[in-house]
């Protein structure tokens, strides 16, 4: 699943390849995207420039005027590019053609993407917390955020309204580099601990793979194990100690934790 690096990634290709241009024709091709994106909202775009894309948290936000397409890839969504003479891609979903002739295309394969046009002065913004790289992700907003919250800290990293665009190989990665255990229950957490997640956070997110899914561009296990400290690794050793990496289910999710390094 898409997690902020690799949504800020797609971003910045949007912004490479097509900023300033006018989105002259709007092409939805299932279902699930009609009801997000209907008819309505297709010719509401047309004819608009794209002036500005941000980021937020998981989300892209396309400016077309004073309007507003949010766009969330969910699992396995994906921007592709093409020329309007070439054949559209395979599991194209939605796509924007410009006046200089390029097709983008949302590729889903699972369908779960979600586009939606804001109207000028609609759109309210995600209920999401702190980006991680900005000042207002502090220690004492991590505690303020978790001061509440008793679940087990791995799931309660994943509620986007904690801090934006961590998910679930973040997490768990973000939680081996501060030797923090996933089960910990999060309002338990004091001062210096949270001090190390809120750096861990940041350090894995800075230093993420270059490759923007994981699981489609390094299939083999050699390579997960290459890329990630415990993400996908369980059974393998430990980097920092030896011990055997662990695989927990919580709240439906896989989580990956070194159970002699990673302490409640």
């Amino acid at each position: 699943m898409p997690e902020l690096p690799e949504v800020e990634y797609a971003a910045s290709q949007l912004r490479d390849r097509v900023l300033g241009q006018t989105v002259r024709r709007v092409i939805v091709r299932h279902p699930a995207q009609e009801r997000h994106l209907p008819g309505p909202s297709q010719r509401a775009i047309e004819g608009r420039a794209l002036d500005r894309i941000e980021r937020r948290g998981k989300v892209q936000l396309l400016h077309l005027g004073a309007g507003i397409l949010e766009v969330h890839f969910r699992m396995t969504g994906d921007w592709a590019f093409s020329r309007l003479t070439e054949p559209a891609p395979r599991f194209e979903r939605v796509s924007f053609e410009t006046d200089d002739g390029l097709r983008v295309s949302l590729v889903d394969p699972r369908a779960l993407s979600v586009v939606r046009w804001h109207a000028p002065g609609t759109y309210d913004g995600p209920a999401a917390g702190p980006e991680p790289f900005s000042d207002d992700f502090t220690v004492d907003s991590l505690a303020s955020a978790l001061a509440r919250r008793r679940g087990p800290i791995k799931p309660v990293l994943l509620d986007q309204r904690v801090v934006a665009g961590v998910g679930n190989i973040y997490a768990s990665e973000a939680l081996w580099e501060a030797r923090i255990h996933p089960a910990t229950p999060a309002h338990l957490l004091g001062h210096r601990r949270l001090a190390r997640l809120r750096d861990a956070i940041r350090v894995v997110l800075s230093t993420a793979p270059d490759a923007r899914y994981f699981e489609r561009d390094t299939p083999d296990d050699a390579e997960r194990d290459r890329r990630w400290r415990v993400y996908g690794r369980d059974g393998r050793p430990c980097r920092r100690c030896g011990a055997s990496i662990r695989r927990l289910v919580q709240a439906g999710r896989s989580t990956y934790c070194c159970s002699r390094c990673q302490r409640r």
